[in-house]
């Protein structure tokens, strides 16, 4: 369908004439407002946000859809903050911990050949012990054993934790990282901005406008970063609108952001106490109103290792253009929180197959979303 079927479509949809209304600014490529947004959320049903969300996606980017060839490396998930959300932290010691020495995880990559990857993806806890040191000797080994692979580490929280156990301001944290290979950040750590309750969510966490200017610290430095927001939790819809305006807002400032990435609560393993997660249809419906809301964000990602293969594929048509990548069974993020893909791992051919059956044009990218092929 392209944008003009889907135009005709709304427009011959009936719908309140304030939903028309937003219909025709997104028609018009105007921004619609936070309160536009919220409306978004609390009145309009699924299949007119996800109308709307795939016009926009179709007039930016047709029928593409991305996809690179990554590998994630998570070096530990002893962590000194202890998220009430989280299913991933371990004190050190315990039987379900892992503090990976740079050695081991070299070893790891050699197994990999290098024509299998453009990118190594690098989270893990805020470990206590681990200086900067540590972190520079992986970027440089990283790019030892594998020199023509983009590095995607640390995440904001990450980042700050080292400059303050290293008494570095964080300029000087990521121009050091910079310096021993580190060529841009993940979104991970914006959990959600409001600030009541990131507190309870979260309380030794990366505060909120913190987290905000790391990331326009590492724009300002040429770092391109993704961003994210944790959604299906507490949270009400005012609460996100007014995350994706903070996120907006800076990106109006600097153009930095690569990407957006609406990652969901899943309830195993944590003690935030949530007893149902959020429907299928409340997933497409966050997709899509991000889609409509982060006009200056280019690309928004689907990370299929939290919703599954093949919901994700259906994302595809609710504004999404991002598949992210092969992953290659490298992360247990999502997976210790009760994920649908116990083991997330794609073959590229396999990766291709899933876009073509979702009517859809699978394209190549590195980091930067620079186009390697197009398929």
């Amino acid at each position: 369908m392209n944008t003009a079927e889907i135009q005709d479509i709304i427009v011959k949809t009936s719908v309140a004439k304030d939903l028309q209304s937003i219909a025709d600014k997104v028609f018009q490529e105007e921004r619609i407002t936070c309160d536009e947004a919220l409306k978004l959320y609390e009145k309009a049903d699924l299949n007119f946000v996800g109308l709307l969300a795939n016009f926009v996606k179709t007039k930016k980017f047709g029928s593409s859809v991305f996809f690179n060839k990554n590998i994630h490396v998570e070096p530990s998930n002893v962590c000194v903050h202890k998220c009430r959300f989280c299913s991933y932290y371990r004190e050190s010691g315990s039987q379900e911990s892992w503090e990976y020495s740079i050695e081991e995880i070299a070893e790891q990559l050699r197994t990999i050949p290098a024509e299998a990857l453009t990118e190594v993806h690098i989270v893990g806890g805020c470990h206590p012990t681990r200086t900067i040191d540590y972190y520079c000797d992986l970027l440089k080994t990283v790019k030892q054993v594998l020199p023509h692979v983009f590095i995607k580490a640390f995440t904001a929280v990450e980042i700050e934790y080292m400059a303050k156990m290293n008494h570095l301001s964080v300029t000087e944290v990521l121009t050091k990282l910079k310096q021993c290979g580190l060529d841009a950040m993940p979104g991970g750590g914006a959990e959600i901005f409001d600030e009541k309750l990131r507190a309870e969510m979260c309380p030794s966490k990366t505060k909120s406008a913190d987290w905000l200017a790391i990331h326009k610290e590492a724009h300002l430095l040429g770092i391109q970063t993704n961003a994210t927001i944790l959604y299906g939790h507490k949270e009400t819809f005012a609460q996100r609108v007014d995350h994706l305006n903070r996120l907006r807002t800076l990106q109006d400032e600097t153009h930095g952001f690569n990407a957006f990435i609406p990652l969901k609560y899943k309830k195993e393993n944590n003690v935030l106490g949530i007893e149902r997660e959020l429907p299928w249809t409340e997933d497409l419906r966050n997709f899509s109103i991000s889609r409509l809301f982060l006009d200056n964000i280019p690309h928004l990602k689907v990370y299929w290792p939290m919703l599954g293969k093949d919901f994700s594929q259906i994302t595809l048509d609710y504004g999404v253009d991002d598949f992210d990548g092969t992953i290659n069974d490298s992360t247990k993020i999502y997976s210790m929180a009760g994920s649908v893909e116990k083991r997330p791992i794609l073959t590229k051919e396999e990766m291709i197959a899933l876009i073509k059956e979702s009517n859809k044009t699978p394209v190549e990218r590195d980091t930067m979303y620079s186009v390697i092929k197009k398929y």
